[in-house]
Order: C-alpha cells, then structure tokens, then sequence
C-alpha cells in the first residue's frame, strides 16, 4: 500500500512524528508520504498516522 498527503495538509506533524519511517515534513512545512510501497511491518502505524490526521489530509493510494 501506499499513501498520499493531499492538499489539505496543515504541517501539523502529528504523522511524522507516527510513522516517520513513511511521512516527513518538507522544507515548505506540509507532510510527504514516501514513494515506496509502505513495508507491511510499518503499516499499522502508518493507519494510525490516516486515521490521526486532524483534516484528513492522508490518503491510500
């Protein structure tokens, strides 16, 4: 699976500081998902960081 950060995305932080393995904030202060497909060991986090995200702003690809 993948994820996406849409346009509604605050630079909260809150999913790199969940999953930094797969969100990082970038130097424009909004949140990026990696590329890769997320390891199957970190997707429980990486919903978390989803389902956490305070304007939904996260997204499955």
């Amino acid at each position: 699976m993948k994820y996406y950060v849409n346009e509604n995305c605050i630079g909260c932080g809150l999913c790199a500081g969940t999953c930094p393995e797969v969100f990082e904030i970038t130097d424009e202060g909004v949140a990026k998902a990696s590329e890769a497909p997320v390891d199957a060991s970190l997707e429980s986090s990486a919903s978390e960081a989803k389902d956490g995200c305070p304007v939904g702003a996260i997204e499955e690809k």
